[in-house]
């Protein structure tokens, strides 16, 4: 039966890849465009802001700042969601440092034995999240011309992770210890810390600019006109969107981007937070592209960001109708 199932899998990935392929050959300029686009996505917002906090934060992994942090964290970290004080510090540089970062702390810890491996996937179900710049910046100022309304956004996004983080509470979980272990050398953790923040955001840039192209290409084809009318006229919901959605589902980005169009609204800002909580099917994989040389699993993280999602946006409601739209 697993044999099956994966052979028809293998099926399924070679004709996407073949269909894939025929869209480069027969629509380059929209391939092209959509590649521009990525490229630009990487170098205004994904390389400046993502590359210093990947290094840094691999750097205070590597001189054991987490340890000393831990041990303050510890007793709230483990009433509230069952790990340790070093969970606790990954899921600081998650909700600071935006997509993948909470991953990247997770995996680095576990490397270095500060994290077990049931209490790593689970912290990999609340602790990867959108940063402040991106919730703040991006969608509270670019999309609702408002910071006040980023604000809000980011406010029930870090709520949304923290339930999260409960609902995958374990009693009695068997937690790392803390173990004093003496740092390396500052130059050197230094350099192998920005070398490893180069190669995570390369991975990271290189997933965004794919996924960007395959929305162009979906969207070029008429595959998110045709969808977003069906649905739209199923749930009686504004066809443009409900387009949103559909790019949003694949790349947080470009969702946002055509998000501007939009007028400002309680439904739309509500939309945002769930597509900010979800974070893109480009999330999951710039999530797996960091975690590839360890052997944790993604199952926690996928239902981590649904479940974030919509309890963002149900949070976003009810902040948005108190503060925004009252």
């Amino acid at each position: 039966m697993k044999k099956t199932a994966q052979s028809g899998f293998n099926i399924m990935a070679v004709g996407g890849a073949v269909c894939a392929m025929l869209c480069l050959i027969f629509a380059p300029a929209e391939a092209i465009e959509s590649a521009r686009y990525g490229l630009s996505l990487c170098a205004e917002l994904i390389v400046p802001s993502l590359l210093p906090l990947f290094a840094v934060s691999s750097l205070l992994i590597r001189l054991r700042v987490p340890v000393s942090l831990g041990h303050l964290l510890a007793p709230a970290a483990r009433r509230l969601w069952g790990v340790s004080g070093a969970g606790a510090s990954a899921f600081l540089s998650g909700i600071c440092g935006g997509y993948p970062l909470g991953a990247q702390t997770v995996a680095e810890m576990y490397g270095e034995g500060l994290l077990s491996k049931d209490e790593s996937e689970r912290l990999l179900g609340f602790c990867n999240n959108s940063g402040p710049s991106f919730l703040i910046g991006i969608i509270g100022s670019g999309v609702f011309s408002s910071r006040r309304a980023g604000l809000l956004l980011y406010i029930a996004h870090v709520l949304a992770a923290a339930l999260v983080g409960i609902l995958f509470r374990k009693r009695n979980a068997p937690l790392s210890p803390l173990r004093p272990v003496e740092a390396p050398p500052f130059s050197s953790a230094l350099v192998d810390s920005v070398r490893q923040a180069v190669s995570a955001v390369l991975s990271v840039c290189g997933f965004v600019i794919c996924f960007c192209v395959f929305s162009g290409l979906l969207d070029a084809l008429g595959v998110f006109r045709a969808a977003a009318s069906l649905i739209a006229g199923i749930s009686s919901s504004e066809e443009a969107a409900v387009r949103v959605f559909l790019v949003g589902m694949l790349e947080l980005g470009s969702g946002i981007g055509q998000m501007r169009a939009l007028s400002p609204s309680l439904p739309l800002f509500a939309l945002a937070a769930f597509l900010a909580g979800w974070g893109g099917l480009s999330v999951q994989f710039q999530t797996a592209a960091v975690l590839g040389e360890t052997e944790l699993s993604l199952r926690r993280h996928r239902i981590g960001r649904l479940l974030s999602g919509i309890l963002s946006a149900l949070l976003a409601l009810l902040l948005g109708r108190l503060f925004l739209w009252n």
